[in-house]
C-alpha cells in the first residue's frame, strides 16, 4: 500500500496533474468568474514554467552535475546496477528492450570489461500491481541479467537481487547480500538524475560508494550558447514543451523522494 500510494500521490503534485487538479477546480467555481479567472492564469503559469527548457534543465542540472564519473574510476569487487533501464519482453517485443535509462546496463557491461570490477549485482524486483501477465522472472533484474550476457557478460559474474522495489530497498538488499561475502565498496551504476538520493541510501547501510552515473540529460552541449541571437531557438527554447515538462517532472520525484527518505531517516 505504501508503495502504491508513493507513486500515486505525487501524480497530483507534479505539473500535468497540477495543471489538471487546477482546471477542475475551476470547472467547480464557476458560479465565481473571477477565481475561475485565477485558476486558469494559474494552470497557465505551471506549464510556463514547467515547460520552459532553461528552467527544465536547470533543475535537472541540478541533481545531475553533482556527480559526474571519476576519471580514472577506481576498482571495486562489485558493481551494483540499479533497474529502471529495461522493459519486459511482453508481446510484441520479441526480447528485452532497453529505455532511456538503459545505459545503466550498457556502462556496466563495459566497467566490467575495463577490469574494474569481477562481479555485478543487478537489483530491481517489479512491483506487484504493475506485473500483470508477468512471470516471477520477469523482473528488472532478470531483465538486465539478460542483456548484460547479451553484451558479453558471464552468467557467472551475475549476482541476482530481485526483490527490491525501490531505491531503500536496492540498497537494504544489496547490504544484505554483499555483507556475507564481506564486500562494502561497490561501483554504483543509476541514472545521473538519480545517483545523489542513491548514494545517500546506500552510504547509509554502510557502503564505500563509488559513483559511475549515466543517462545524462543535460550536458555541455546543451549548455552551449550559439554564436549570436537566434529568434527561432529562443522562440523554441521558451515555449513549452512536452520534453520540458517530462524533465521537470523527473526532477521533482527525484525532490520529493530524497525528501521522504530524509524524513523516514533511510539516508
Amino acid at each position: 500500500m505504501e508503495t502504491f500510494l508513493s507513486k500515486l500521490l505525487p501524480q497530483f503534485i507534479y505539473p500535468l496533474g497540477l495543471t489538471c487538479i487546477l482546471l477542475i477546480v475551476v470547472l467547480l467555481t464557476k458560479r465565481w468568474p473571477r477565481w475561475g479567472r485565477v485558476g486558469v492564469m494559474l494552470a497557465l503559469v505551471v506549464l510556463l514554467i514547467a515547460g520552459n527548457h532553461w528552467v527544465a534543465t536547470g533543475l535537472a542540472r541540478s541533481l545531475e552535475w553533482r556527480y559526474t564519473p571519476p576519471d580514472p574510476i577506481p576498482e571495486a569487487p562489485v558493481i551494483v546496477v540499479l533497474g529502471g533501464g529495461t522493459q519486459a519482453s511482453t508481446a510484441p517485443r520479441p526480447i528485452v528492450e532497453i529505455n532511456g535509462a538503459g545505459d545503466r546496463v550498457i556502462y556496466s557491461a563495459w566497467l566490467y570489461k575495463q577490469g574494474l570490477s569481477e562481479k555485478i549485482l543487478v537489483s530491481g524486483g517489479r512491483i506487484p500491481w504493475l506485473s500483470t501477465g508477468l512471470t516471477e522472472t520477469d523482473t528488472p533484474a532478470h531483465e538486465m541479467a539478460f542483456l548484460l550476457e547479451m553484451l558479453g557478460v558471464p552468467e557467472e559474474a551475475i549476482i541476482f537481487e530481485a526483490d527490491s522495489l525501490n531505491t531503500y530497498e536496492n540498497a537494504v538488499n544489496s547490504h544484505k547480500i554483499l555483507s556475507e561475502k564481506g564486500i562494502k565498496r561497490i561501483i554504483l551504476v543509476t541514472s545521473a538524475m538519480h545517483m545523489p538520493r542513491s548514494v545517500k541510501v546506500f552510504e547509509a547501510q554502510g557502503f564505500e560508494v563509488i559513483p559511475a552515473p549515466v543517462d545524462y540529460r543535460v550536458t555541455q552541449s546543451d549548455l552551449a550558447t550559439t554564436n549570436g541571437f537566434n529568434a527561432l531557438n529562443f522562440t523554441l527554447r521558451l515555449l513549452p514543451g512536452v520534453d520540458n515538462l517530462s524533465l521537470t517532472s523527473r526532477v521533482m520525484k527525484e525532490y520529493l523522494g530524497m525528501l521522504f527518505y530524509n524524513l523516514r531517516g533511510w539516508e
